[in-house]
């Protein structure tokens, strides 16, 4: 997977876009104001940073080598995943629609609704 492909995905979801809010090197996805995935796109191998369930990211990082809790963000609420060839791109893509999720579930029900 490449950068190009996760940017893609984020951008086909609903009320998402894409920014560079600290630097020219750190690409944000926000859904109405508010990231839910982050890159720096000059790490080497790609790493993505998502938003995730507490407990689930726990299980995550006990399961697979490529997720570790998230770099410069909450440990608690946040996962690194290197996206190399260790981990299928089906995950990925799961991990980030767990990510938009969480945050779409964290807004208010107006902005909720201007989502669909």
């Amino acid at each position: 997977m490449n950068i190009e492909e996760i940017r893609l995905y984020c951008l086909q979801k609903s009320g998402v876009t894409e920014d560079f809010p600290f630097d020219d090197e750190v690409l944000t996805f926000k859904i109405l104001g508010k990231i839910f995935c982050l890159s720096n796109l000059h790490s080497i191998p790609l790493k993505i940073n998502l938003k995730c369930d507490p407990d689930y990211a726990i299980e995550l990082r006990e399961r697979y080598e490529a997720v570790t809790p998230g770099y410069h963000m909450s440990k608690k609420h946040w996962n690194t995943i290197c996206v190399a060839d260790t981990i299928e791109p089906a995950l990925v893509y799961s991990l980030i629609d767990h990510s938009y999720d969480c945050v779409v579930k964290g807004m208010p029900k107006k902005q909720r609704n201007q989502l669909k």
